[in-house]
């Protein structure tokens, strides 16, 4: 099995990034406890504070998958759907030289 690297980039709504901001970091130390969890990390554009980025790494998709189904997780998604602009999510891989 291979990891999975996530990067998920989120827009605020116009004057919405606070309390995006605030719902996001709600998720950080939640999803980091999980058994799958490599890494889970979140990032704030400098050049336009209502980007947000995740960038994740799970051990695997049955890791991934749980994530998905956790109770933060699905409390996280309907909490920041009506503060959102837009979501991009991409699922990722290293590229090796």
């Amino acid at each position: 099995m291979s990891t999975i690297t996530v990067t998920a980039v989120l827009r605020a709504k116009a004057g919405k990034e606070q309390q995006l901001r605030e719902e996001l970091l709600k998720v950080v130390p939640l999803s980091r406890k999980e058994a799958g969890c490599i890494e889970y990390n979140l990032h704030q554009s400098l050049e336009d504070q209502r980007v947000f980025l995740f960038y994740e790494t799970w051990k695997d998709e049955e890791a991934l998958k749980s994530h998905a189904e956790t109770e933060h997780y699905q409390q996280y998604r309907q909490n920041t759907e009506p503060l959102l602009e837009s979501r991009e999510v991409y699922r990722v891989r290293k590229l090796e030289l």
